[in-house]
């Protein structure tokens, strides 16, 4: 019994050696780690490559932008300025607009190279200020047809007249000159591109100004005309009668208006009144005496 009972002993004794006194954790495997590693390593690095990968796209889509650019400008057909050209304006009276008034410049072209250049036309027209494609004015353009030969110089001359009713706004005006060199090369050259203001004009009379001053002129003499003719016929109305009143109107009293009938009447009792009275008898006695 005895070493039966060492045998229990010795085996209760193990078991405790071999059980675990805490809560079960599990042991790290180094494969692991070595992986979740080289994962974050291989995130790291592809965020460094897109980084990298959008400096260049932007650089890329900016010359795609430049190079459409430059195909929708020959795409357009719109002629450009040559470089062997120069072009200057100059406006005769400054830069004064007034509308329903000439206005003059002068454009100078230069032929810097060593071709020939035929100066075509030259045209201007007033645009929207916002949209340049916008015509507000269109002015009819000047044909020139003048050749220009190899350092030399021409100056045209070109005038217009802005609209009366835009005084006082603002719009674009633009003025081309078109010339081709003797490859049939077609150029156009913008001299002058800008806003300008359209002014009203002060001097002067306008058109309704000067028929309100004739309405008044014809009226007024319309009026010293009636006037005139009214009081001459009131003179023929009253006649002026050469009537011989000899020395009885000392007081020179206008017997005029009297008519002739009064008068004749007036004048046969004054003759009366002055001849001296005799008696009916003595009127017949002497009558009777002198038929004896």
């Amino acid at each position: 019994m005895r070493p039966l009972h060492k045998l229990c002993l010795l085996l209760l004794l193990a078991c405790p050696l071999t059980a675990p006194r805490g809560p079960f954790v599990a042991a790290d495997d180094p494969t692991e780690d070595e992986e979740g590693i080289d994962d974050s390593v291989v995130e790291d690095e592809d965020d460094e490559a897109e980084i990298e990968e959008d400096e260049p796209t932007d650089v890329m889509e900016d010359e795609k932008d430049e190079e459409e650019e430059e195909e929708e400008d020959l795409t357009s057909g719109e002629p450009k300025a040559s470089p062997n050209a120069d072009t200057t304006i100059l406006f005769v009276k400054g830069d004064d607009f007034p509308a329903n008034n000439i206005v003059k410049f002068l454009v100078g072209f230069t032929n810097k190279g060593n071709e020939e250049f035929v100066v075509e036309s030259l045209d201007a027209s007033f645009r929207y200020p916002q949209d340049n494609q916008f015509y507000i004015q269109n002015f009819t353009a000047l044909q020139l047809n003048t050749a220009v030969q190899s350092q030399r110089q021409a100056t045209f001359e070109y005038s217009f007249i802005p609209a009366e009713p835009m005084g006082g706004r603002p719009f674009g005006l633009v003025i081309n000159l078109n010339y081709k060199d003797t490859n049939g090369n077609v150029f156009r050259d913008a001299v002058f591109n800008q806003t300008v203001t359209i002014t009203e004009r002060e001097d002067g009379l306008d058109g309704e100004t000067i028929f309100m001053y004739v309405f008044l002129t014809g009226l007024g003499l319309l009026v010293v005309v009636g006037i005139h003719q009214l009081l001459e016929s009131r003179k023929r109305r009253r006649p002026v009668s050469k009537v011989e009143m000899g020395t009885s109107n000392p007081n020179n009293v206008d017997m005029s208006w009297i008519p002739q009938e009064t008068l004749n009447q007036i004048m046969q009792s004054r003759r009366d009144k002055a001849s001296p009275r005799r008696s009916p008898r003595k009127r017949a006695t002497r009558t009777v005496g002198s038929d004896e």
